[in-house]
């Protein structure tokens, strides 16, 4: 069985793993991600009891209880590089002996439910209202750079969403990585459900112009149109491709809802997204610990 190395697999002086700062035991196997570190206090302003706090730059982690059941919730911070770490150390930490350096023979899986925030990409979907992401579609490339990538992907709506947008070769390709239907219908039975972008950036990569052009103009209006076997695409963020992606090669099941912040077809902005966005952290905790 390999060994991994020291320079792979960082451990603190504490026994500790590297980013996240966390130790096994630590976390529970129900994670909520989230992306600003201050919602890790909203989310566990909920908890019946907290009993680890740990932070190391914007990673935040709270583990205590809701309805008796044991819940972790931590800060990503922004974009799929960030979810490269969180999820690839949340997994070490239940799946390899830190002490041996082991890959264990026995696996656990875990239940990632990103809550975030997002703009929608159809005109129908109002502000302040939540989205489920039955799919995610990377702009990113981060899941191009593992083994197996295809295994996981929906290779054929992949082609068709390229030959629809007459896809760049300069830019990374795209892919497409559904998530746990399990925790769909658990936790978002009554939502609006959809195919999701994560943007590897938020203005030129989403479309938005401020002083740069960007190399297609018209890319949202194609995005909006996209439509494969019944499913369009609802909405953009920055997370849930590499929560999918890397979630689907590791083991675990995975699930994004966000709650929209902005329609970018009708040019409008929530007046008070902060407040829809602790609605929606309760009902999923709710219905995560039904």
């Amino acid at each position: 069985m390999r060994r991994i190395p020291e320079s792979e697999l960082i451990i603190n002086s504490d026994g500790s793993i590297f980013h996240l700062h966390l130790k096994p035991g630590e976390i529970a196997d129900t994670i909520i991600l989230v992306g600003d570190q201050d919602r890790v206090e909203v989310v566990s302003s909920f908890f019946d009891k907290i009993e680890v706090k740990k932070q190391n730059r914007e990673f935040i982690t709270h583990t205590g209880y809701f309805n008796g059941k044991r819940i972790t919730v931590t800060s990503t911070g922004i974009g799929t590089d960030n979810i490269d770490i969180v999820v690839n150390e949340l997994d070490a930490l239940v799946n390899i002996d830190l002490e041996t350096r082991l890959e264990k023979t026995k696996k656990k899986v875990l239940n990632f439910v990103r809550i975030g925030t997002s703009g929608a990409l159809q005109g129908d979907i109002p502000v302040d209202t939540p989205v489920a992401s039955k799919m995610a579609i990377g702009f990113d490339g981060l899941l191009n750079y593992y083994a197996n990538r295809n295994n996981v992907t929906n290779n054929d709506m992949e082609e068709a969403f390229k030959k629809h947008l007459t896809w760049n070769k300069q830019l990374t390709a795209p892919y497409f990585v559904p998530g746990s239907d399990n925790l769909l219908q658990k936790v978002a039975h009554d939502m609006r459900q959809g195919l999701t972008i994560s943007a590897p950036g938020f203005y030129g990569p989403q479309g938005r112009v401020l002083r740069l052009p960007i190399q297609d103009a018209d890319i949202n209006d194609k995005i909006t149109a996209f439509d494969y076997e019944g499913l369009n695409i609802t909405n953009y963020e920055m997370e849930c491709s590499a929560i999918y992606g890397l979630s689907a090669l590791l083991g675990h099941n995975a699930l994004t809802v966000c709650n929209i912040i902005a329609n970018r077809i009708r040019k409008e902005y929530s007046q008070d997204y902060k407040t829809s966005v602790k609605s929606l952290i309760l009902t999923v905790l709710e219905r995560l610990t039904q």
